[in-house]
């Protein structure tokens, strides 16, 4: 009998990855370059506004202190409307860029001994260029290109506006709020690496720089298939002793949520010729293929035979429950990675997830194979057969205080409740762990608990 890892091993050696195919960037989400994309130009590709505000050239506000907190820019923006600049820094007394306010009762406060004439306003997608005089502010717009000789943005709300004049409330320097022109990407930066998963952030780089395709390796092709001849499709009417085809629309779903490109033939039938021609087809079209319901029995020793023709499959006995009979080869002359799993639906799921759905991953590139490992306290004993690692069904849940996770086994032994049943798969949204060597888990223990969905 093999280990749970000494059957993962022989699986993930067998890994097919498929010829790389060159498709548009909004159809390559979540799969892996198989190119190195370089940046051909600058992005942005000029200088560019970060926030709505007034350009200006940082050195016609060297010297304004921070005045954001005073009320005294109002007063002298009411000046410039009516025609009476403030004088010239040079021309004053006190700091560079101050002014006192004479009172009657004496000096009072200073305020903004500067406004700039607002020449011009420049939106995003602008064509026409704007050259910036010394002293004077363009009102500009997030996205838009900066004007000639202006070299930072003075933000909203970092001044006081009224009719055609600013009031700058704080000095900026070279460069405050201006994307600079090849800031994100200069031409020859690497923009997505060989090997690396597309997300969406790859895929907005991917627009940045001009790229409308990019090469890729494709989602794995998987084909499932059902054997038995107790199968009828959900389309018909099942007689006496015939069920219905579970197991190709389960595996079949469960191969798309591992990010498979799934090809769902269903029940095979025939004489041996017929099965060998339809295997082979899959074989031709396949990285995967998954056969349900061919693993015990008279009747799956014809689909063994024509299996061996192909290239040989190994039926074995893995120390797993449920699930533990399985079969395994590469066939046909690319040699691709065959299973066959258990005819109950509860348990083929089962081995899907701890055999299949790796292998998956792995030929999609992914860094995690498996699935994401918790700890969580039982809240109910747990039976598992000797001598084989339990993957048993259960919901799994946070405590709201403690932020501990709990888990509740589905279908637990000490209530009496059926294990193999697929109605408690379909409540459960965890497998709970139970290592080899441990028949027995008390309420309250510590156990390891795979993920299934994303709720918990």
């Amino acid at each position: 009998m093999r280990s749970v890892e000494e059957q993962l091993s022989v699986i993930s050696a067998a890994a097919v990855t498929p010829e790389p195919v060159r498709i548009a960037i909004s159809e390559a989400l979540g799969l892996r370059c198989a190119e190195q994309v370089e940046g051909t130009r600058s992005v942005p590709g000029f200088d560019q506004a970060a926030i709505d505000g007034f350009a200006v050239r940082s050195v016609d506000l060297r010297g304004l202190r921070d005045l954001r907190d005073t009320d005294y820019a109002h007063d002298v923006l009411q000046d410039a409307d009516d025609g009476a600049f403030p004088p010239d820094p040079e021309d004053m007394d006190g700091e560079p860029g101050e002014v006192e306010e004479e009172r009657s009762d004496g000096p009072r406060r200073r305020g903004p001994a500067m406004t700039l004439p607002i020449v011009g306003e420049v939106t995003a997608g602008s064509h026409r260029p704007v050259r910036l005089q010394p002293r004077q502010a363009v009102r500009v717009y997030t996205g838009a290109p900066i004007p000639t000789l202006a070299d930072a943005l003075v933000p909203m709300d970092w001044a006081e506006v009224h009719g055609r004049h600013v009031a700058p409330l704080r000095p900026v320097a070279p460069g405050d709020f201006v994307h600079r022109k090849g800031s994100d990407v200069q031409p020859g930066d690497v923009v997505v690496e060989q090997g690396a998963v597309i997300g969406a952030a790859q895929v907005g780089l991917l627009a940045a720089v001009g790229r409308s395709k990019v090469l890729v390796y494709p989602r794995p092709r998987m084909s499932v298939l059902s054997f038995g001849a107790e199968l009828v499709d959900i389309d018909r009417e099942p007689g006496l002793g015939q069920v219905f085809d579970v197991n190709s629309y389960a595996l079949a779903a469960a191969g798309r949520e591992a990010g498979a490109d799934v090809h769902r033939l269903g029940i095979m039938a025939g004489e041996s010729r017929r099965l060998k021609d339809t295997i082979e087809g899959q074989l031709i079209r396949s990285e995967v293929v998954v056969i349900a319901g061919a693993v015990g029995g008279q009747a799956s020793d014809r689909l063994r035979e024509v299996l061996d023709e192909l290239g040989g499959m190994e039926i074995s006995r893995v120390a797993m429950h449920p699930g533990s009979v399985m079969g395994f080869g590469t066939l046909g002359p690319d040699k691709i990675p065959t299973f066959l799993l258990p005819p109950n639906p509860s348990a083929a799921l089962v081995a899907f997830e701890v055999m299949v759905r790796p292998l998956v991953q792995i030929i999609r590139g992914q860094r995690q194979a498996t699935r994401r490992i918790v700890q969580a306290r039982t809240i109910a004993s747990i039976e598992s057969a000797p001598h084989r690692r339990g993957f048993i069904r259960g919901q799994l849940m946070r405590d709201r205080e403690t932020r501990e996770f709990l888990v509740d086994p589905l279908g637990a032994a000490d209530r009496g409740e059926p294990t193999h049943l697929l109605g408690s798969h379909g409540q459960a949204n965890c497998l709970i762990i139970v290592p080899t060597d441990e028949t027995h888990v008390e309420p309250g223990h510590v156990v390891d608990v795979m993920f299934l969905t994303n709720r918990a």
